[in-house]
């Protein structure tokens, strides 16, 4: 264990707790795959008492992915861990993760408990929990503002009654790398366990833009666990970016000395999907998977580069699958070359039946363009998994726009077998179809983002269109592609929609 870091990846459980970041469950069963092609030790699934949803996509999971540990997350309470068992019964890879808040400022405000209650709670909670688990991660939540002297005790508490890692979270991003650190070698060094039989773990929140510089931090004093998610999406400003920790241990790995199971090949496809899935877009120059971040503008680093890559690239981009970019088809490439295409990033198609409603799309779009990049294949596939699971579908829409006329739309939708037809009118073109879209479904929303962008360069590019929806309190995100960026924004106002009857 001394130059091993075990990797556990919190996407699809603390990274979908970023707002409009909900996915249905088979989008979080195709990220969870990405997640096992990648190498990830441990895929924290969901939070089953939570929902029905978050329960069922937990249960899909755990049945279909079988090579990493499967963690659940229960508070310390044996309701929350009885729905974790029931979610995993059966399943040998599965995990319990369990925590509770240990700072001064959470005991006192938002539990209500005195430092012993929360003690006493560790002790039963976990000795609860190991009934049904053989492997149980203890979180602190708010570790890092916790006293070091009480937070030691109720790691010693957990270990004593079964915890098999021990997790030190940064949950408001509000340390820095040498505080951290030591923090870590003080824990590590009053508990010996840590030294060959339960992991240390760290969990950082990237409030201060520190998240990454931390975890990192706390690996060089002594932690073998970092927990993070891809392309560090999560609640307020972000995880620590798996691709960011990796990647740097890789790359310096001669002064930091530790490895991982990562496939580092399969990092910018999973972080690909993930954004194809979510309609959350990474900046463009975010570390190891923006757009910019191989892109050289100035001259002198233009010269550099093309004279000898590494005097401005520290990382090669085909390393990490950065060269799928490069794949082009058109109306002439078979299913064979369309199939080869998406299997660069480890999609297979359940059916035949799939495969060809796929590669119909892709004809449909080779007609219309005259080379069709990954980025398009991508989005015919994202199409076909958010129609296997949408309630409402886009059919048809009919415009009515112009100077001094009443901007009209007409939508079609599809429910099931039935269709249904409606009109109404708004302030441009865009306005009246949700307006008109807003008079099937009946529901209430608020639009919070409008964003329009070409997927692929060209004039031929198909539009994509990502929203943002406010309703009843919490934000969906939505996307919608065509070459007509009206139809795009149409479905992706739906996409949204149908995100919220769906996990409602």
């Amino acid at each position: 264990m001394d130059n091993f870091v075990r990797i556990f990846d919190t996407t699809l459980r603390d990274g979908e707790q970023s707002p409009g970041a909900s996915m249905t469950i088979e989008q979080k069963l195709e990220i969870a795959k990405a997640l096992d092609r990648l190498g990830v030790d441990i895929i924290e699934a969901g939070f089953p008492v939570s929902s029905q949803v978050q329960f069922d996509a937990v249960k899909t999971i755990i049945s279909e992915v079988t090579r990493p540990k499967i963690a659940v997350l229960a508070r310390t309470v044996k309701k929350d861990i009885d729905a974790a068992h029931e979610a995993t019964i059966g399943a040998k890879n599965a995990m319990l993760h369990t925590f509770i808040a240990t700072s001064p400022i959470h005991m006192e405000h938002k539990l209500k408990k005195s430092p012993q209650e929360v003690l006493k709670m560790v002790e039963e909670s976990v000795s609860y929990g190991k009934k049904f688990f053989s492997e149980i991660e203890f979180s602190a939540e708010d570790a890092s503002r916790s006293d070091i002297d009480f937070l030691i005790e109720v790691f010693k508490t957990a270990i004593k009654s079964g915890a098999t890692s021990i997790n030190v979270p940064d949950t408001v991003g509000y340390t820095t790398p040498n505080e951290f650190g030591e923090m870590i070698k003080k824990i590590k060094s009053a508990i010996p366990e840590f030294k060959d039989s339960v992991y240390l773990s760290v969990h950082c929140h990237n409030d201060l833009g520190l998240a990454t510089a931390n975890t990192l931090a706390a690996i060089e004093s002594g932690a073998n666990q970092a927990e993070v998610t891809i392309n560090g999406i999560g609640e307020r400003a972000g995880n620590t970016s798996l691709e960011e920790v990796v990647m740097t241990l890789v790359t310096r790995e001669k002064i930091l000395n530790k490895k991982t199971n990562i496939k580092i090949e399969n990092i910018y496809p999973t972080s690909r999907l993930l954004t194809r899935l979510t309609g959350i877009l990474p900046s463009v120059s975010k570390p190891i998977i923006g757009d910019n971040v191989f892109a050289h503008e100035s001259g002198i680093h233009q010269d550099g580069v093309i004279k000898n890559r590494e005097t401005y690239e520290i990382i090669d981009p085909k390393s990490i699958g950065r060269d799928i970019d490069n794949l082009v088809l058109g109306r002439h490439s078979g299913i064979n070359g369309f199939k080869t295409a998406l299997n660069k990033f480890g999609i297979v198609f359940n059916n035949d039946e799939m495969l060809e409603k796929a590669y119909a799309s892709f004809n449909k779009l080779a007609d219309i363009k005259k080379h069709v990049f990954i980025d398009d294949l991508l989005v015919i596939w994202g199409d076909l998994i958010d129609k296997s699971q949408s309630v409402y579908n886009f059919v048809y829409h009919q415009i009515t726009t112009g100077s001094n006329v009443i901007h009209t739309a007409t939508v079609k939708l599809k429910k099931g077998e039935d269709e249904i037809i409606k009109s109404d009118y708004g302030d441009g073109p865009v306005d009246s179809l949700f307006n008109a879209i807003d008079s099937i479904v009946n529901i209430e929303s608020i639009l919070t983002e409008y964003v329009v962008k070409g997927i692929t360069a060209g004039k031929d590019s198909q539009g994509e269109v990502l929203v943002t929806l406010d309703i009843d309190g919490k934000q969906y995100n939505g996307k919608g592609i065509s070459t007509d960026i009206i139809e795009a924004s149409g479905k992706a106002y739906l996409n949204a929609i149908n995100k919220y009857l769906l996990l409602k």
